[in-house]
């Protein structure tokens, strides 16, 4: 018997059907080990030893596989072709060995570019070693992204508060995001005119050419920038002569681009099918492992992490063939057409991504398909086949013209191209985000020396047409763009970018607008921070030249542990000259770095730092536990405050103060419109405590009237008794919506305008159906879902709730949310236990009385003696972790690091 390991369940049931009944093929589910997200993972002073943590679910999969390996005669690990497939069957292997299940066992490492049965049967026939030097390499890589994340983050949490995590790549492709917006900002827009003239030619055919040169004066694109000097050249053009000083026609040829890689395949899809990138390598992954087409399961296409461009003789041959007999003998290039890489650092060389089988048109498998099934491979099909089609064949002609008149000449150009043979066009063209149809401008023929006449186009307009442009700052990153631009830099890694993208989107560093990657204040302010304290670790050089050692590890030519060293004595060395750094400083950095964001200059001249309520204080960037914003340095005395992207009054005038919407009819008192941190609200008079009240989602600062301010501020509203008890219902709005309360029961309602409008009948019956959730009063025992018994070892019922944010089990202090899609009510005792036990093993439990029980800290006296601090105050400092353990176990849901790289 032979156990054979994979990644994936589908891969898995795929490979079985080919291998027949002497193997056992399991799936790992991915990585079955991973650092815990805790301090100490990774220790450098122990030669960067690391301590790998099962989860519960794994830990059951790999007891699955130990017990199967038991009874086999050969352990096959057929992993993905690539490090981190590598890395998995390192994982496996290691786990296996100190489980003590292998023995005397055969182990061998098989890979495959494509799930087909040709490709798993070779390579079964072709096994070789696990590849020490990638799995180094992949030390080295998840090493160093734990080390810059959990040292990192906890600097960023004390003096950042708000911020969310820094990384590797991560934050360099963060900077790129930024750095591109700061262009944008500060960009000031030129003002040039263009001139062009519409020609006729003596045959009647008409064409436009542009100004290149005037009175001896070579003009560009922008050197004409005023309207005066337009009109002169345009009122010369207008009286002039016109006449053919040249033709030239060069025939040209454009060449196919290669097939796909990671990175191509991402800009590619984002440019024609408008996909994301994560959504990208979603399909492709389903596609790569396989698609019941006929009753049979094959996967489509190859394997589609990679850096390769070049693709498999017998695939050149099928493709070559399929051209043929779909276009025709003079499609098809008198050689194969060989690529090869441009990539700053190639990864392991693969197979491009191509169809498995050339033969399996897009039409004929598309009804096997899901929608964004069946865009992707077509494009990987239309792709590859076009990369091994002829070229296009153009002819690009030039025709000079001379303008005389006033004593001025005048030089003129029209250019044009002609497709002469399609080649590879007639099934396939690169999408560009510039993209303009360079091939759609055919000129008429003309001789030299010949009259041409300047006329108007169909009376519609002028015969020399002079149009006033003003330059446009530089477009901000999309996924395609900003991909294309981290693999030119040689940053991270092609197969990593969809993870690195959507890790900005989750942390909130980054929104996706109209397909354009806009940076957020967190994300602009942790990008500054970096840039002020940590410059040489978000340079692009420097992170390139990382990447290319991490290259020579993967190929067995450095120590893993030795480039580790050298980074972590430079980076540990500037974490350490920060630690101590004051708060004020860092916001003193971060005012003068961030400054045409936050304090742009002012229309009229004046101080953008000038407190616009006081008069008499500063602006400046305060941090809160809640983020960013700009305050006056007059506070308390002074409250005035903004959000930090709304510069100069901009989104409702913030910096123009309150406005007023009218009187309170009750109070005599006026009733403003404010903007705060938090975004806007409405308040009540000027008192030393005001009545406030935040505006609801949906609800915006423009249309705000004193009616409805005034609603805002009388809430909470009451409803009407009870039926059952007759205790008052009342309506409010609060942090988590709008919701009725009744003795202690919240039920949500389903939009704000409901508190103002919702009745007794409406509100007994959300009380009602929350209650038979389980949601009952606060501080009151809640209905449990399900009860599920009593704790074998440390006695007490263990239960299924119903909370604020899911469902969740619950055994004395200890709470543990349900993993996502989990019915609550089919939940097992023994999973309930798992779950217990690992939020315990994360600290989930109160422990208050650990600081009581903890010994009095000493300190030193004017001689140099110790003795005891006061009681309360050596229980504070004994009950307190160390910085760096408060912010690891703050997020101890979330990995820090950048593990999208």
């Amino acid at each position: 018997m032979n156990v054979v390991i994979v990644e994936s369940p589908a891969k898995a049931k795929t490979i079985n059907k080919y291998l027949g009944t002497d193997y056992t093929v399991l799936a790992s589910y991915g990585h079955v080990r991973d650092l815990p997200p805790k301090d100490g993972s990774v220790q450098p002073d122990d030669n960067f030893a690391m301590s790998w943590q099962v989860d519960s679910k794994s830990q059951k999969r790999l007891t699955e596989i130990a017990n199967a390996v038991k009874e086999a005669d050969r352990l096959i690990l057929a992993t993905d072709p690539d490090r981190e497939g590598e890395a998995i069957s390192w994982h496996v292997l290691e786990v296996l060995q100190k489980k003590r299940v292998l023995k005397d066992k055969q182990v061998e490492r098989v890979v495959f570019n494509a799930i087909t049965k040709k490709a798993i049967l070779e390579a079964m026939d072709n096994p070789r070693q696990l590849d020490t030097p990638l799995v180094d390499a992949y030390l080295a890589r998840r090493a160093l992204d734990y080390l810059v994340g959990f040292t990192l983050s906890p600097v960023l949490w004390r003096k950042l508060p708000g911020a969310r995590s820094a990384g590797r790549v991560q934050s360099v492709a963060l900077r790129l995001i930024c750095d591109r917006e700061m262009e944008i900002e500060v960009f000031r827009a030129q003002e040039y005119w263009s001139i062009f003239a519409n020609m006729k030619t003596p045959a009647g055919d008409m064409f436009q050419a542009g100004l290149t040169g005037f009175d001896g004066r070579k003009i560009g694109r922008h050197d004409i920038n005023n309207e005066a000097e337009a009109s002169t050249i345009k009122s010369m053009l207008e009286s002039a002569s016109f006449a053919v000083e040249s033709v030239a026609s060069k025939p040209a040829r454009r060449n196919p681009a290669a097939p796909f890689t990671t990175s191509t395949l991402q800009q590619e899809a984002s440019r024609k099918l408008g996909f994301a990138a994560s959504r990208t390598m979603q399909v492709a992954q389903k596609l790569y492992e396989g698609i019941s087409i006929g009753g049979e399961t094959s996967g489509l296409i190859t394997y589609m992490r990679t850096d390769g461009v070049q693709i498999a003789g017998e695939a050149i041959a099928a493709a070559r063939s399929v051209i043929s007999q779909d276009f025709g003998a003079n499609y098809v290039p008198e050689k194969p057409r060989v690529y090869s890489t441009k990539a700053k650092n190639a990864q392991e060389a693969h197979e491009a991504i191509r169809p498995t089988d050339l033969s399996r048109r897009p039409k004929d498998v598309a009804r096997f398909l899901d929608p964004d099934q069946a865009k992707l491979y077509e494009l990987i099909w239309k792709r590859t086949m076009a990369s091994q089609m002829e070229s296009a064949v153009l002819e690009r002609t030039t025709i000079e013209i001379l303008a005389k008149g006033a004593g001025k000449n005048a030089n003129l150009r029209a250019t044009g191209s002609v497709v002469r043979f399609d080649g590879f066009l007639a099934l396939y063209q690169e999408g560009r985000d510039d993209e303009e149809d360079e091939n759609s401008r055919r000129l008429p023929a003309v001789d030299d020396g010949a009259t041409l006449t300047a006329t108007s186009v169909d009376g519609k307009s002028d015969a020399i047409e002079a149009s006033q442009h003003f330059t446009t700052p530089p477009p901000r990153y999309t996924e395609a763009s900003l991909v294309k631009k981290m693999e030119e830099l040689g940053i991270g890694r092609p197969s990593t970018y969809a993870s690195t993208l959507q890790t900005l989107r989750d942390r909130d560093y980054v929104e996706l607008e109209k397909k354009q990657l806009v940076p957020q204040d967190k994300g602009r302010i942790v990008t500054a921070f970096l840039e002020s304290f940590f410059q040489r670790y978000v340079e692009f050089d420097f992170t390139a030249s990382l990447e290319e050692k991490l290259d020579k590890i993967s190929a067995g030519e450095l120590s893993w542990q030795d480039v580790l060293r050298d980074f972590w004595t430079n980076f540990s060395g500037a974490v350490d000259e920060i630690k101590d750094l004051r708060v004020s400083e860092v916001i003193d950095a971060l005012n003068e770095l961030l400054g045409p964001h936050i304090f742009p200059p002012k229309e009229d001249g004046t101080d953008p730092r000038k407190c616009p309520t006081c008069d008499t204080g500063q602006l400046s960037l305060k941090v809160s536990r809640w983020g960013a914003f700009i305050g006056c340095s007059n506070y308390p005395e002074c409250g005035f405050t903004r959000q930090l992207g709304k510069p100069n009054g901009e989104d409702g005038d913030a910096d123009e103060g309150p406005k007023v919407l009218g009187v309170d009819p009750e109070s005599g008192l006026d009733v403003s419109l404010r903007k705060g941190r938090f975004g806007p609200y409405v308040q009540l008079g000027e008192e030393a405590k005001p009545k406030r009240a935040s505006l609801p989602k949906g609800w915006s600062a423009p249309d705000m009237d004193l009616d409805k301010a005034l609603q805002l501020l009388s809430l909470p509203r009451e409803v009407g008794l009870h039926p059952e008890d007759g205790k008052m219902i009342s309506a409010g709005i609060g942090r988590y919506g709008p919701f009725v309360l009744h003795e202690g029961t919240y039920a949500n309602l389903t939009t704000p305008d409901e508190v103002f409008s919702v009745g007794i009948n409406r509100a007994v019956d959300a009380l009602a159906e929350k209650r038979a959730k389980g949601g009952g009063r606060r501080g009151a025992a809640a209905t449990p879902l399900k009860e599920l018994g009593e704790h074998p070892d440390e006695g007490g019922p263990v239960n299924v709730f119903d909370g604020r944010y899911g469902p969740y089990v619950k055994h004395g202090k200890i709470n543990a949310t349900l993993p996502k899609d989990t019915d609550p009510k089919a939940i097992t005792l023994e999973q309930a236990l798992e779950l217990v036990a690992a939020k315990a093993a994360k600290g989930g439990g109160k422990k208050k009385s650990a600081a009581k029980k903890s010994s009095p800290k000493k300190t030193k006296t004017a001689n140099g003696e110790s003795k005891p601090t006061a009681g309360k105050a050596a229980a504070k400092k004994t009950s307190a972790k160390s910085t760096k353990e408060v912010a690891v176990d703050a997020s101890s849901d979330e990995v820090p690091w950048d593990d999208a790289s």
